[in-house]
């Protein structure tokens, strides 16, 4: 008998289920390996032509694709904020990225929200992260007060890749007397303690990955380990063998975005032989995702998909996405219907054979019933995005097959994203009860969201008012 728990808001704009699976599968291990800014046409299972990622393909090909995966917002921040709480990063005032350097405003995810590493350890798991935070730099805000039992990388939403290229400014800077040294320049850290890396960044996340496996294997319960690779994220800096790989790709900058790919293919690898190595291989949910679309001005590519990161098109915050577990997740197969990473919180906590308290107000659902049927796991139900510009907001929003989509301040636009995944072909004429339907929907979405807690950039703040700019500039009027 399997013990299921919903919650619901207005017209079903939110529902989170957690339920007990069957008790002959116990919990798995969870690994999550999150790019940044990874282009959805930039890893070989999702059709990159000039880019080889081995690795994660045979993981891919292995397990089942998800062709409309979305993440919670098209930048870095917000998106990975959603990931772990499981909630749209708007609806507790973090919807833009927490600007570098902001210890002294003591920025963070508010410690109202439970994350989930809080809900796994909660449910017996032992768990680590290695990479990129962005969560909040200030002790309160720390991984390890955050349900993570170890944490290896750093505090903010970038860094410089070559140790001895950021130790050497960081130390520049330090003995000049330069009060803020930049993120990127800082030393990564172990449990808050700093330390001396020698390895280029990606090899090192991966080093630190796989010494995670090798000691979580030894303990008498599952881990959960969020792996936060800062590639291909700017800047773009690459090892020499791994751009001598790509020697035929012209564009200097794409050729180098490629070798960062292709490191953290190395690490993939790396990764899957400690598991195996540590006999954890086989009862391990391994998912792959980027946390936004790959940002084209540095390499991406992000095709079929119009525009990039930041954007509330499809290139903006649709990724590749698969999962991997053997023997409980279907190989060869592709997933077509839409999927939020914010459905992780509630489907691992399913996994974990745990429940989700009926207080915590989730955005994201159980969708695991309909990973192993191939069926959707949300029939009528929406998935929204909202970029905030100076003046204006973008949104978009898709229920099925079908998207709304109002950006750079034009009228809103009715796409079938299903069998137009460009978004070229404006269908609003002849289904305008649905478009106005599916924005009356966004509309009350919108309603939920709290003011922002900071800004990016911080000019923003001088005139902001979530209601006052949604109301003013007409966001949900239909022409």
């Amino acid at each position: 008998m399997q013990k299921l728990v919903c919650f619901t808001l207005g017209l079903v704009l939110f529902e989170a289920c957690a339920s007990t699976p069957q008790q002959n599968i116990d919990p798995p291990n969870i690994v999550v390996i999150i790019c940044d800014d990874l282009g959805y046409a930039d890893v070989g299972f999702n059709g990159s032509t000039d880019i080889t990622t081995p690795a994660i393909d045979e993981l891919a090909t292995g397990g089942t694709v998800f062709s409309s995966a979305y993440v919670a917002h098209p930048f870095c921040g917000p998106s990975r904020a959603g990931l772990l709480t499981g909630r749209y990063p708007h609806s507790f005032g973090s919807q833009f990225n927490i600007p570098a350097n902001s210890e002294d405003q003591g920025y963070g995810i508010p410690l109202s929200e439970k994350f989930l590493s809080e809900e796994l350890q909660e449910a017996g798991y032992y768990t680590g992260i290695v990479g990129k935070w962005h969560l909040g730099a200030n002790a309160q805000f720390h991984p390890n007060e955050r349900g993570f039992n170890d944490f290896y990388g750093f505090l903010g939403g970038g860094h410089d890749y070559f140790p001895e290229k950021y130790q050497a400014a960081y130390k520049r800077q330090k003995e000049a007397g330069v009060k803020k040294i930049f993120d990127y320049l800082k030393p990564l850290e172990r449990n808050g303690v700093d330390q001396r890396e020698t390895e280029y960044i990606t090899d090192a996340l991966s080093r630190e990955a796989a010494r995670f496996v090798a000691d979580a294997s030894k303990k008498d319960k599952p881990f959960f380990l969020y792996l936060a690779y800062n590639a291909p994220h700017s800047p773009l800096q690459a090892k020499e063998e791994d751009l001598a790989k790509f020697s035929h790709i012209q564009d200097k900058k794409r050729k180098t975005y490629a070798a960062m790919v292709y490191a953290v293919d190395r690490g993939v690898q790396r990764l899957v032989d400690q598991l195996k190595a540590s006999g954890e291989y086989e009862n391990t949910l391994i998912v792959f995702l980027s946390d936004n679309g790959g940002k084209l001005k540095l390499g991406a590519n992000n095709y079929p998909l119009k525009r990039g990161k930041g954007s509330t098109s499809e290139g903006g915050y649709r990724v590749p996405m698969f999962f991997h577990w053997p023997n409980q997740v279907k190989s060869g197969v592709t997933y077509s219907h839409p999927v939020s990473a914010l459905d992780f919180y509630p489907t691992f906590v399913h996994l974990a054979q745990s429940t989700i308290a009926k207080d915590e107000p989730l955005d994201g659902k159980n969708i695991w019933e309909g990973i192993t049927t191939n069926t959707s796991a949300r029939p009528g139900e929406m998935i929204y995005v909202m970029r905030h510009w100076p003046g204006y907001s973008d949104v978009g929003a898709r229920m099925d097959d079908w998207k709304i989509l109002k950006q750079d301040e034009e009228p809103w636009k009715l796409y079938n994203v299903q069998t137009d995944l460009s978004e070229n072909i404006d269908l609003t004429a002849g289904n305008k009860e649905r478009l106005k339907t599916m924005v009356e929907r966004a509309e009350l979405w919108s309603q939920t969201h709290a003011e922002p807690l900071w800004f990016d950039p911080e000019s923003l703040r001088e005139d902001w008012s979530e209601k006052e700019m949604a109301e003013f500039h007409g966001v949900f009027e239909i022409d």
